[in-house]
């Protein structure tokens, strides 16, 4: 009887690999744009400050539901706050688009290849020799991406409801309100597109309103539901790295209004 060899899996090195390509050139750019982000948006939860102009509420501070402008829910500072700890509106809010990012299924593969090397990219040789999973802590933490999907689209909700605020100017000298649009409302606008974008096409969501079923035929609505959903899929690194831009410059723009160093300019 013939004997058949068996050849056992290569282990390399850590960095280690025969690619001959720039394999390290998207870890290493997913590395310098998640940190750069990370940086910015810790930044401006601690200012507490320049995070709204007029009608303008930056999504960082949004909702607001205690804070000292006209836009807070339920008033200023609560007496409850620890005195030890620096207040910002944002704490309350940011852990929620926060969690839904962090364990989305996109940005989970990217992040653990530029942050984690695990692997930082195919066929290359990764700083650890056992296979980690997301059974234990802290990776378990990704199986609740869906329950922070639900809180993601309400999100959506809230942030439609500051465009339709921004379309709405104060004269500061007659107290009246009226109509417009100014480059601020534009920017929550596209905002508010791309991160639909982004949330209407996520996996989770997919798996939502068309996965319990064994089959889609005979269910034109709930086909035409996932196609749709599919449909933005496809495109959902796009989405995912654009929304990333587009919430952090409306908080920009919003700031540096508030600041003074641009003018929003009305278009009507």
């Amino acid at each position: 009887m013939a004997e058949g060899g068996m050849s056992l899996p290569v282990i390399r090195q850590f960095g280690e690999t025969t690619r001959r390509d720039s394999w390290w050139l998207q870890p290493v750019v997913v590395f310098l744009g998640f940190s750069a982000f990370i940086v910015y948006a810790t930044w401006a939860a601690f200012q507490a400050k320049y995070y709204t102009y007029g009608p303008y509420l930056s999504p960082f501070y949004s909702p607001e539901l205690f804070g000292p402008s006209e836009h807070s829910w339920f008033g200023p500072q609560p007496s409850w706050w620890p005195g030890w700890l620096p207040f910002s509106p944002a704490f309350f809010i940011l852990w929620a688009p926060g969690g839904f990012r962090f364990t989305c299924y996109y940005y989970r593969g990217a992040y653990y290849k530029a942050f984690w090397a695990d692997p930082p990219a195919c066929a290359v040789g990764e700083p650890r020799k056992s296979y980690w999973g997301e059974r234990g802590f802290p990776l378990v933490f990704q199986n609740v991406h869906r329950f922070f999907l639900y809180v993601a689209l309400l999100f959506l909700v809230l942030l439609a409801h500051d465009v339709y605020k921004a379309l709405w100017f104060k004269d500061e000298a007659t107290g009246v309100v009226s109509f417009g649009v100014g480059v601020g409302t534009l920017v929550l606008a596209v905002n508010v597109v791309l991160l639909s974008g982004y949330a209407m096409g996520c996996h989770s969501l997919r798996h939502l309103v068309g996965g319990g079923l064994d089959q889609l035929a005979g269910r034109p609505a709930r086909r035409r539901a996932y196609d749709c959903v599919s449909c933005l899929n496809r495109g959902h690194m796009l989405w995912a790295w654009c929304s990333l831009l587009g919430v952090a410059f409306s908080d920009l723009y919003v700031r540096l209004c508030a600041m003074g160093v641009w003018s929003d300019w009305r278009i009507i």
